[in-house]
């Protein structure tokens, strides 16, 4: 089972630091990682995706969200899917979906401290797109820390979880993946990443936080590509520091 921290005690620090001593580029997923798993703007970004599914299809919601949800679980992405079977726009797509009111988000003050006390590159590896990227880390207040931003266009639409994504990746900003770091909140994109020698944390929903999600997207926690599992982002990463 990988090793859980929520807050890992002072003499467990030691232990976890030295795990991550080799790491010097620092890679994060954007949705639902770098902000809480029950804020609004997943939900908000998935209502979209319907209702741009709605305008295409001349479909009702609840007709089209099986489709939806289908096109996502093959493809990494509803976009892609729509891509591979409609030969859709993507940045007119891209551009829809992620036009969402972000106001909800607060500065995070701890997490941009946290951040930047990281020692080497920081990076952001992300299914959405560029725009979005930028638009949400300036909401939380961490869009200065990232060095840079591998979004869905840079990867050629092709989206995590399959390998070429992660290979593109590497690839283009020169990621050596075994002094690498990820933290994902979805179990299924860290597969890749472990076999190719990166350190794997997944990012789970805090202590008493309901989040609704599919059966696949939720760990046990024994899987072998997780390294680590925490429920405390900030926690995690300032034992890190300290």
């Amino acid at each position: 089972m990988a090793p859980h921290f929520d807050a890992p005690p002072a003499s467990g620090e030691k232990a976890l630091k030295d795990r991550f001593a080799h790491i010097d580029t620092w890679v994060f997923d954007l949705d639902n990682t770098l902000y809480p798993q029950t804020a609004d703007l997943w939900p908000k970004i998935d209502a979209r995706i319907t209702l741009f599914m709605m305008r295409l299809f001349g479909l009702d919601a609840i007709s089209l969200r099986a489709l939806q949800k289908h096109y996502y679980l093959r493809y990494g992405t509803t976009l892609r899917g729509l891509m591979m079977e409609h030969d859709i726009d993507a940045e007119v797509y891209l551009k829809f979906v992620h036009d969402i009111d972000r106001s909800s988000l607060a500065h995070n003050h701890s997490l941009a401290e946290a951040i930047a006390a990281l020692p080497g590159r920081k990076l952001i590896l992300t299914n959405g797109s560029r725009h979005h990227a930028i638009e949400t880390a300036k909401q939380l207040g961490i869009d200065h820390l990232f060095e840079d931003i591998f979004d869905i266009i840079a990867a050629d639409f092709i989206a995590k979880p399959e390998e070429a994504a992660y290979e593109r990746f590497f690839a283009h900003l020169k990621v050596d993946p075994e002094r690498a770091a990820l933290f994902e909140d979805l179990p299924r994109n860290l597969i890749v990443p472990h076999a190719r020698g990166m350190t794997t944390v997944l990012v789970a929903p805090a202590v008493g936080e309901e989040v609704e999600r599919e059966a696949w997207e939720i760990a046990t926690g024994e899987e072998p590509h997780l390294d680590f599992v925490t429920n405390d982002l900030v926690g995690f990463l300032e034992a890190l520091a300290r």
